[in-house]
């Protein structure tokens, strides 16, 4: 996606609940297993029994009020998520506008598990170059990993799921100093992947028809007894290497510009990164490697917005300098985004 000059990224913000459920539990509880703990790169993940769209209208409210941006000019909001948000029929992206006062904006639900972020970012992107009259979008994720229906430890194969919500304010320029802008953003998909979720379940009348909680790790054996790994990692290797290619076309930025300072991976395991990303990216991206979630484990839709969050939060960035956020999700998507410091 060519975005010109860039979108001015004008506050991204992640919002926690205060409760924790610590990998010691999980262990104790013969969830995780002790030889995996260490894989995870965590020690506790947010949990809580605040509600999901709430926890994104909390992270929303956070980043209008440091954006400075006033609620009526905010004319698109796009919500995204992976997991149940309270209610059957039911839109979430209204009830996440109407709490954080932007009534005036479009609400717009978008489902793509866990590259909901990554785009719901690229339908506000989309949105601001294709409509004058847009001024603001605001982009928000939220997702509460409760029992009995989900066991964020046991539920998938190789993450921890954390409780939480996610903000980003996304407007046309002009950058203040200190903003982050976002320079270029790629999506791509190989949908011969939706079975890795699927498995051989049937399809069913109505949710976890199958078992009484969601189990990843079925549909993935069955996946991988049928098809096995081997092309999967092969287009996997080939989709990251498309996205961060066509992300930065058009920036002026080549791949092994050493302006490139971070590259801020999904927060999954270790495992998980070093079979995907890393054997991808060492070597032909100079940036570091970097997965923030020793705080938060994986955030379902939201670790596109969180990363974008830890690196202004922490000023890891000097003007000038880039990084990139990947992200992939079921179904099976890939996204990266290049963001830069004004």
């Amino acid at each position: 996606m060519l975005l010109g000059d860039g979108l001015v990224i004008a506050a991204a913000t992640t919002w926690l609940p205060p409760g924790r459920e610590t990998v010691a539990d999980a262990i104790a509880e013969g969830k995780v297993k002790p030889e995996r703990a260490a894989d995870l790169a965590l020690t506790a993940v947010p949990a809580g029994d605040v509600p999901a769209p709430e926890l994104a209208a909390r992270a929303a409210e956070a980043a209008l009020t440091r954006a400075g941006v006033p609620r009526e000019r905010v004319g698109l909001l796009v919500h995204a998520w992976i997991y149940h948000q309270g209610h059957d029929l039911w839109s979430p992206a209204h009830y996440v506008a109407d709490r954080a006062g932007v009534g005036a904006a479009l609400p717009v639900g978008l489902y793509q598990l866990c590259n909901g972020g990554a785009g719901a970012l690229a339908v506000a992107a989309t949105h601001l170059l294709a409509d004058p009259g847009l001024d603001t979008a605001l982009v928000t994720t939220g997702d509460r990993f409760a029992p009995p229906g989900f066991d964020r430890w046991t539920s998938d194969y190789s993450v921890a799921y954390g409780d939480g919500g996610t903000a980003v304010v996304l407007r046309r320029g002009p950058a203040h100093a200190g903003d982050l802008v976002l320079l270029g953003l790629a999506q791509a998909s190989a949908p011969e992947f939706e079975t890795m979720y699927r498995g051989r379940d049937e399809f069913s009348p109505a949710p976890r028809w199958h078992s009484d909680r969601v189990d990843a790790r079925r549909a993935k054996k069955a996946f991988l007894a049928e098809k096995g790994i081997d092309r999967f990692n092969a287009v996997s290797a080939d989709r990251i290497r498309r996205v961060v290619t066509d992300a930065l076309s058009g920036t002026g930025i080549a791949p092994t510009d050493p302006r490139i300072r971070y590259i801020a991976l999904p927060r999954l395991a270790d495992s998980s990164l070093d079979a995907s990303y890393v054997p991808v990216l060492d070597g032909w991206v100079p940036g570091k490697l970097i997965s923030p979630r020793e705080h938060s484990g994986h955030l379902g839709a939201g670790d596109t917005a969180a990363n974008l969050a830890h690196l202004h939060d922490n000023r890891l960035l000097d003007r000038g300098e880039v990084a990139l956020v990947l992200l992939s999700g079921g179904g099976f998507s890939w996204s990266c985004a290049v963001v830069t410091v004004a």
